[in-house]
């Protein structure tokens, strides 16, 4: 009998070595709160039976369900708005109609109205890429189908057979997100602000998913240069969340030296800025000195792109964002002020891990990148008027990095109005406070 329990104790505790990801988020279930748009619809009946809040479960009174039957010309489709903006799938449970045949739906996930009508054609920008959000998928006679895994609020179904009849008990959001508090907040006395202010907080929270991504449909990866607007949110808004460290080590893991992080070398300077904001917002020096062993090695190789006169010499993909992807003397000139703000970043993290000499390195190199900027002939911005995609982000981090006056681009005709601009805003907006 001994000999038996200690067989089972050891194969239940076997069990446990498979668990190797415990998934710390949280699921909940939201019924719709609308239906916006039916098609076919004298082929339905007992839609609103899907707006009452269920319990997940089929059962054998199949009762108050919303039935749809489709003919050969006829195929009823409905389009249900779930409130807000979600991260996760759907889940459909379905009652028991005369035939036992799965029935096939098409499935669309949409964050507005025109995205889940819409068509991927290859010209409106709909896509199945990282994240499924049109398919056709079998749903069972009498059970219940769990489908998806992407940011929507909306999502249309289409029965696509012909004489077929589907019934739903339920049509239901998966929400996933992490259950945490709102620490920070904002209030003035323009609403509008108020819940444009809200919503960024939210779309953060959203992305704050197993890692940190930057958006819950498109692209859902760990984007570094996206990593560092989000990572301040995160710290203002929610405090320390181990998302941030977790996306951080990931990103770090995946890119041995020489490479540049996403191939793209502003973004492990992105990486390096991060890591000084995080350890001055949280103070974990455990954390930061965990890191010793990769910064150092980065800075050494950030320091080897800049040569003997002071000019940044990065290889690998030249980038700031999108809209300045197009303009060289930007590119140019953001990739040296972000050099410049690298180096006094490694001082500091430097000065704090006890790296003195690489600390005084970083100092030097930081004065000769400065001085070659400042006696630069052939200056970036230009004086004229007209401006250039590109343009406002180079000139918010040369503010920052103190080789342009602030006051003269902040003062200048439009000069640091948003354009959809999604990662410099926020530098745009440091520029304008550092001159008040």
């Amino acid at each position: 009998m001994r000999k038996k329990l200690i067989i089972l104790f050891i194969g239940i505790g076997s069990f446990t070595l498979f668990a190797q990801q415990r998934d710390h988020r949280t699921r909940e279930y939201i019924a719709p709160v609308r239906i916006v748009w039916q098609q076919d619809s004298s082929r339905i009946t007992g839609e609103n039976h899907l707006l009452v809040h269920g319990n997940g479960q089929s059962d054998l009174a199949n009762n108050r369900l919303c039935v749809l039957k489709s003919t050969p010309t006829e195929h009823p489709a409905l389009l249900l708005d779930f409130g807000k903006e979600l991260q996760g799938g759907l889940q459909l449970v379905t009652g028991m109609p005369p035939s036992h045949d799965p029935v096939s739906v098409r499935v669309r996930f949409g964050e507005s109205v025109s995205e889940a009508m819409c068509e991927i054609d290859g010209a409106n920008g709909a896509s199945n890429d990282h994240a499924m959000r049109d398919f056709v998928v079998s749903l069972p006679w009498l059970g219940v189908q769990e489908i998806g895994n992407s940011g929507f609020r909306f999502v249309r179904i289409d029965v696509l057979g012909d004489s077929t009849e589907l019934q739903l008990k339920e049509v239901r959001a998966i929400s996933t997100f992490r259950d945490i508090p709102y620490l920070g907040s904002f209030r003035c006395n323009d609403e509008r602000l108020n819940r444009i202010w809200k919503t960024g907080a939210y779309t953060v929270h959203l992305n704050m998913q197993e890692y940190l991504w930057d958006g819950v449909k498109r692209d859902r990866l760990v984007w570094v240069g996206d990593l560092h607007p989000e990572v301040m949110t995160v710290s203002t808004v929610f405090g320390y969340n181990e998302v941030v460290p977790k996306s951080l080590d990931l990103i770090r893991d995946i890119t041995p030296l020489p490479s540049w992080m996403n191939g793209i070398s502003s973004y492990s300077i992105w990486w390096l800025l991060i890591q000084r904001d995080w350890y001055y917002y949280q103070g974990n020096l455990a954390y930061l000195q965990e890191q010793r062993s990769y910064m150092t090695a980065l800075l050494r190789h950030l320091i080897s792109k800049v040569d003997p006169s002071g000019q940044e010499r990065l290889d690998g993909n030249r980038f700031l964002d999108w809209p300045s992807s197009e303009n060289t003397p930007a590119i140019d000139a953001g990739l040296q002020s972000l050099m410049i703000q690298a180096m006094r970043a490694g001082e500091e993290l430097c000065t704090v891990l006890g790296e003195d000499a690489l600390a005084s390195e970083c100092r030097m190199v930081a004065s000769k990148a400065i001085e070659f900027s400042l006696r630069k002939k052939s200056r970036f911005p230009s004086e004229k008027d007209r401006i250039t995609p590109g343009d406002k982000q180079a000139a918010a981090l040369m503010a920052l990095a103190g080789i342009i006056d602030a006051k003269r681009w902040t003062g200048r005709k439009a000069s640091l109005r948003f354009t959809g601009i999604i990662c410099y805003g926020r530098w745009r907006w440091l520029v304008i406070t550092k001159v008040r």
